[in-house]
């Protein structure tokens, strides 16, 4: 990991992202988890539950977070390969960089989940280690015309539509069922196992379609002068040919295999997203407010791993003895106790951040 300063960022880029993982972080003190259960059977519980994927074909907004975080990596790797050409530096050295934070995705991905309860895991199903594949991939053809770049888009997604409903596997030839569809079969090849959840490895190859799109939208933000119009309109194309296919039958939207229809449609709302936080943010200059946003943004990398490591494993459970340990001693309900750790250790969380972002220290791969 190295550590840089800030200068030169975009500020809705910083926005978006810290958008993204506050509510990241949210979820992983399992905030959204004892909201459901306080509300469960009230008129928020149809809110709530917005903060949890979808079990199978739908579309709820937490199946929109892991495009978005995908996505808007795309975006910052077309303002940091500008840089690097502004500095002089070259290809192949952009190449050796790129490389070696795909490698350290990859690394931190599987080390994530490679400690289990019941001993050493290999798994691939990861954000990281999906992320370290789209992000090399994204950058081997950052060079092409746009047209191009779209084109190995659509490719990617036909690549996979063939891979699941062509592949003629005993057991696995059902596309869009769980357990049962060319993703699982994989799965058992790569790792030996099937997720339970219905997770897919592969998801790889469809999703690069969001890192990809993300570096197209960075460079256009780099290069034209009306910037958010077009896109808007690509926004609304793609999640309108996204949301056709599940209509009409031809393709489910299905987040937990990454099909076509739902890659579509997801990177429709992150387009419409970026172009949102650009057009109030940086044309409008609204940059009050942001701080609880940026803050996180400017260490997405740091925090993720802290909270999927160092939380999960320690952390969450050690503030959480504590907190609901003071407020039992003042009678306060089981499940607001819940609550308000959660909100705490996210806290401190983002006071570490804070810390960080003061201190002008900031972790990248």
């Amino acid at each position: 990991m190295n550590i840089t300063n800030s200068s030169g960022r975009l500020h809705s880029l910083d926005a978006m992202r810290g958008f993204i993982m506050v509510l990241l972080a949210l979820e992983s003190t399992m905030l959204y988890e004892h909201m459901h259960e306080a509300f469960k059977g009230t008129m928020a519980e149809g809110f709530i539950i917005q903060f949890f994927h979808h079990p199978w074909n739908g579309l709820r907004f937490w199946d929109l977070i892991q495009p978005g975080f995908m996505f808007i990596a795309g975006t910052a790797m077309a303002f940091s390969l500008q840089k690097q050409r502004d500095n002089g530096i070259i290809w192949s050295a952009s190449f050796s960089k790129t490389l070696k934070r795909s490698g350290w995705l990859f690394f931190w991905g599987v080390l994530n989940y490679a400690v289990r309860p019941g001993g050493l895991s290999f798994e691939l199903w990861n954000v990281l280690t999906q992320l370290s594949f789209t992000t090399l991939l994204a950058f081997l053809i950052f060079n092409w015309k746009s047209s191009w770049q779209m084109l190995f888009c659509i490719a990617l997604l036909l690549l996979t539509e063939g891979l699941y409903r062509f592949t003629d596997i005993p057991g696995f030839d059902q596309p869009f069922t769980d357990q049962h569809n060319f993703g699982n079969y994989m799965d058992l090849v790569l790792m030996g196992k099937i997720n339970k959840d219905g997770w897919v490895a592969i998801n790889c190859i469809p999703t690069a379609v969001h890192t990809i799109a993300g570096a197209l939208a960075g460079k256009f933000l780099l290069q034209k002068t009306n910037k958010v119009t077009p896109l808007i309109w690509w926004g609304i194309a793609t999640l309108s040919a996204g949301l056709l296919l599940d209509f009409t039958g031809i393709t489910p939207i299905i987040k937990r295999i990454a099909t076509s229809s739902f890659t579509l449609a997801s990177l429709g709302w992150c387009l419409l997203g970026l172009a949102l936080f650009y057009w109030w943010i940086d044309i409008r200059k609204h940059h009050k407010n942001l701080l609880i946003f940026t803050v996180m943004g400017m260490n997405a990398i740091f925090i993720y791993l802290f909270f999927e490591i160092v939380g999960s494993r320690w952390f969450n459970d050690y503030i959480s003895f504590i907190t609901n340990g003071l407020m039992q001693l003042i009678s306060i309900p089981e499940t607001m106790q819940h609550i308000i750790s959660s909100l705490v250790i996210f806290g401190l969380e983002w006071g570490i951040c804070y810390f960080l972002y003061k201190k002008k220290i900031f972790f990248k791969l």
